[in-house]
């Protein structure tokens, strides 16, 4: 298999290579991500994804983004009126848990999870959670308790902080982590703000945010991530939420994948008809894969 940041690299080593300026006297190389940054390398590199990710992906249960995650910008699409509120699952839970911490000075508490006596996904329970592993498996159990005193009064600040629609007013408990089809928001916006989020991950509670999304991408839902990519240098969330399409379906499968982890260029949302997160996490690596190949 091969590895993004290498993919980077010889990404810009090659768009170096391609264009004019290369040429020029006194032209000197730059970083992978200074020539993201570069409207025509940029362009270059969206109309070749764009092309590999048609080609390769045509299924019309499959949508997609992929933002250039320095500056939010839509490098290639395909997805029905991503402005559009949908349903959206577990995507939400990260900024649900940084609405916690403002109420709580940031402090998380360790959770139990049962499986079907608190309420999770995962029949035996996950066992003792705190708030990274419970974004890592995203662990009903746990945001059940953390949102059990929460209003979407307490939520929506931080939802429109970022980009998001707030909740409903009258939203509450589980709802406010996503759970159920009430809270919505636009794909875009959803992509967007974890965009916004990797540029806050200073903040306080995002660093643990984000080590639940790098082990996600190693052993937790989205370990396909790891799988396909022969690495775990990436962030990852998934989610499941109600059908939206017009030819119903049991539900949908999300996956938002950010690489690399430590420096993300590259941010791909996918949606997959008719599958758990977990599966549209296997998609969204798959996809990396092909653009990288």
């Amino acid at each position: 298999m091969v590895a993004i940041r290498p993919i980077a690299l010889l990404l810009a080593l090659t768009l170096i290579a391609l264009s004019p300026s290369s040429s020029r006297a006194g032209a000197h190389s730059s970083q992978p991500e200074d020539r993201l940054a570069n409207s025509s390398d940029t362009s270059l590199f969206a109309q070749s994804a764009a092309e590999a990710l048609n080609r390769d992906f045509p299924s019309s249960d499959i949508s997609f983004l992929l933002l250039d995650a320095s500056t939010g910008r839509v490098l290639a699409s395909r997805w029905d009126h991503p402005d559009t509120p949908i349903p959206m699952g577990s995507l939400f839970k990260p900024f649900t848990a940084l609405a916690y911490g403002e109420q709580h000075e940031f402090q998380y508490p360790a959770h139990t999870c049962r499986g079907d006596a608190t309420g999770c996904w995962l029949p035996r329970g996950h066992g003792k959670m705190n708030l990274t592993s419970a974004i890592a498996q995203s662990c009903n159990s746990y945001f059940r308790m953390l949102t059990s005193d929460l209003t979407s009064t307490d939520v929506g600040p931080t939802a429109t902080r970022f980009g998001l629609n707030p909740p409903p007013r009258t939203a509450n408990g589980a709802e406010l982590a996503g759970l159920g089809d009430r809270w919505r928001t636009s794909p875009l916006g959803m992509a967007r703000a974890y965009v916004e989020l990797a540029r806050d991950r200073d903040q306080p509670a995002v660093d643990q945010i984000f080590a639940g999304m790098a082990d996600s991408a190693r052993y937790g839902t989205a370990a396909a991530v790891h799988r396909v990519l022969s690495r775990s240098d990436a962030l990852a969330k998934t989610g499941t939420a109600a059908c939206t399409h017009g030819h119903g379906g049991p539900g949908d499968g999300f996956a938002v994948v950010l690489t690399p982890a430590d420096h993300p260029q590259l941010l791909l949302l996918v949606r997959v008809h008719g599958v758990p997160g977990s599966h549209a996490a296997q998609t969204a690596a798959q996809m990396l894969q092909r653009i990288g190949d």
